[in-house]
C-alpha cells in the first residue's frame, strides 16, 4: 500500500451549490511535487547544468520553494477535485472555485476546497408503473437453414473438374505473375467467396484449365497494376446431403433433429441475450424520458470528446483517415460531433437517473462486492486476486468499480419492476390521443447507438 488515500467532505449550500473539502494524503502530495520538481528542472536553465540534471537543493536555490509548491498544486489540483468528485457521487456542472493556501512542508498532508454548481439527483416517476416494449424471443428457421448450409460447406467433397469451364462457388489452382515478374504458383482461390478483386473474380469465371488471362484492375490509391493469372485445376463442391449422416459426420449427434435442436438452442440464446441487452436500455431510457431527465455540463463534454476520440483511433486502427471517412459517408464532423454530443448527454442522463433509483431504494455496496468482483475477473484474466485487490486499492480505483457496482444493481431492480408490454401494443399507445399531447411541442429525440439519424 502507498498510504492512506485522499479523503473529501461536501457541503450544502443551497441552490444546487456544494463545497467540496478535499485533504490530499502525504502520499499524493510528496508525488505533486515530485513531478513539479522533475518538470522545472527540465524547463528552468540554470548554468552549468544541463536540462533534468539540476539537483534539487539547486533548483530550490535558485526559483524559491514556493515556485514548486505553486507548480505541484496547479498540475495537480484538476485530478483531485474530479477524483474527489467523483468518489462523492458530485456531478458539476461548471468549472470548481478553488479556495487553498500554498502548503508550506511536504511533511503533512494539505487540504484545498472547491464549490461548485452540481446538477441534482433527478426526481423520478415511480418507475413500477412504467411499460416498456419487450420483443419475444423466436429463432426463425431460416438462421437454423443457414447454420446448416455453413455446416455443409464445411464438410464439401471438392471433384475435379478440369473438363469444363470454371463458374461460380468452383475452387480454382491458379498461377499468378505479378507486373515486376513475382509469381505465386498453386494459390487456392474460391469464386464468388467475395475475397477475389471484382476484375479478377468476373475474368476467371468461363476460364479453362491451362488457360492465362491479363487482368490489369484498380488499386485503393486509384493507380493501376496487372497480373497474369493461369488457371492449373478446376474444382467442383460437392455438397452433403442435409441428413442424419451429416449430422454424425459434422457435429457430435446421431441425428439430424437432434443437431437441429442444438442450433435452435444455441441461436435462441444468443437472441434472448440481446433482447435483454435491448430491454435493460429501453428500460433506463423509458424512466429518463417519464422523468425528464437531462444531461449537462462538464461531465457530457468530457464523455463527449472520449467518444469522439475512441472514434477517431477506431478509424486510425483501420488504417482510414477522418477525412477519408467523411468523404465516403457524406457526413460531416458537425453532424458526427451532434451525435456524439447526444450519446453522451444520453448516457449522462441515464446514469443520473439509476443515481436516484439507488438512493430511493438505498443502495450500497461493500467493500466485500468490490472485492468479490475484482477476484472473479482476476481469476478469468489468470492474475493473481489479492494483488490486484491490492494495486486497486493502492490508487484508489475501487471507489469507481463500487459506483459501477451501484449503478448495475439499480439496473437490475428497474428492470424486474416495470412492465414488459408487447411493441405493437407500446406504438398503439403511443399514437393515442392523450390531453398531455395537446398543443405541446414534440420533445426532441437523443440520438444514441440504436437509432438510425440524429434528430
Amino acid at each position: 500500500m502507498n498510504g492512506p488515500l485522499m479523503s473529501s467532505q461536501v457541503e450544502e449550500l443551497g441552490d444546487n451549490r456544494v463545497r467540496l473539502t478535499v485533504d490530499v494524503s502525504l502520499h499524493e502530495l510528496e508525488h505533486a511535487v515530485e513531478h513539479a520538481t522533475n518538470d522545472l528542472a527540465d524547463s528552468v536553465k540554470i548554468p552549468g547544468f544541463r536540462k533534468g540534471k539540476v539537483p534539487t537543493p539547486v533548483l530550490i536555490s535558485k526559483i524559491g520553494k514556493d515556485r514548486i509548491w505553486v507548480e505541484a498544486v496547479e498540475s495537480h489540483i484538476s485530478g483531485w477535485f474530479w477524483a474527489a468528485a467523483a468518489r462523492t457521487r458530485l456531478r458539476p456542472i461548471a468549472a470548481p472555485e478553488y479556495d487553498f493556501e500554498l502548503p508550506t512542508t511536504e511533511k503533512e498532508p494539505w487540504s484545498f476546497s472547491a464549490t461548485i454548481e452540481v446538477q441534482p439527483t433527478p426526481e423520478i416517476v415511480d418507475w413500477t408503473t412504467l411499460e416498456v416494449p419487450r420483443v419475444e424471443a423466436e429463432v426463425p428457421q431460416e438462421l437454423v437453414d443457414q447454420e446448416l448450409e455453413a455446416l455443409r460447406q464445411t464438410v464439401a467433397e471438392l471433384v475435379p473438374a478440369d473438363d469444363r469451364a470454371a463458374k461460380d462457388a468452383d475452387t480454382l489452382v491458379i498461377d499468378l505473375v505479378g507486373e515486376e515478374g513475382e509469381v505465386q504458383s498453386d494459390t487456392v482461390v474460391e469464386l464468388g467467396s467475395g475475397r477475389l478483386v471484382e476484375e479478377i473474380e468476373a475474368a476467371l469465371v468461363g476460364a479453362s484449365v491451362g488457360e492465362t488471362k491479363e487482368i490489369t484492375y484498380e488499386l485503393a490509391d486509384e493507380s493501376h497494376t496487372s497480373v497474369s493469372i493461369t488457371v492449373k485445376h478446376i474444382n467442383e463442391k460437392v455438397l452433403p446431403e442435409i441428413d442424419d449422416e451429416l449430422a454424425r459426420s459434422a457435429s457430435e449427434f446421431d441425428t439430424l433433429a437432434e443437431l437441429r435442436a442444438e442450433i435452435e438452442g444455441r441461436i435462441l440464446t444468443a437472441v434472448e441475450a440481446e433482447i435483454d441487452s435491448a430491454f435493460r436500455t429501453a428500460a433506463v431510457d423509458t424512466l429518463v424520458s417519464a422523468s425528464k431527465v437531462k444531461g449537462a455540463g462538464p461531465l457530457v463534454e468530457t464523455r463527449a470528446r472520449e467518444l469522439l476520440d475512441g472514434f477517431v483511433r477506431s478509424l486510425d486502427r483501420r488504417g482510414i483517415a477522418p477525412e477519408t471517412y467523411f468523404q465516403v459517408t457524406g457526413q460531416t464532423p458537425e453532424v458526427l460531433i451532434a451525435q456524439m454530443h447526444g450519446e453522451a448527454a444520453q448516457s449522462v442522463a441515464r446514469e443520473l437517473a439509476l443515481e436516484a433509483v439507488a438512493d430511493r431504494i438505498g443502495i450500497e455496496i461493500s467493500d466485500d462486492d468490490v472485492k468479490a468482483l475484482i477476484r472473479e475477473q482476476a481469476e478469468l484474466s489468470g492474475d493473481d486476486p489479492d494483488e490486484v485487490i491490492a494495486g486497486i486499492w493502492a490508487h484508489g480505483h475501487q471507489e469507481s468499480l463500487r459506483e459501477d457496482l451501484r449503478m448495475r444493481a439499480a439496473l437490475d431492480r428497474l428492470v424486474g419492476e416495470v412492465k414488459p408490454i408487447a411493441p405493437d401494443l407500446a406504438e398503439a399507445r403511443d399514437k393515442m390521443w392523450t390531453p398531455d399531447k395537446e398543443n405541446t411541442e414534440p420533445e426532441k429525440k437523443l440520438w444514441t447507438p440504436g437509432s438510425k439519424e440524429p434528430e
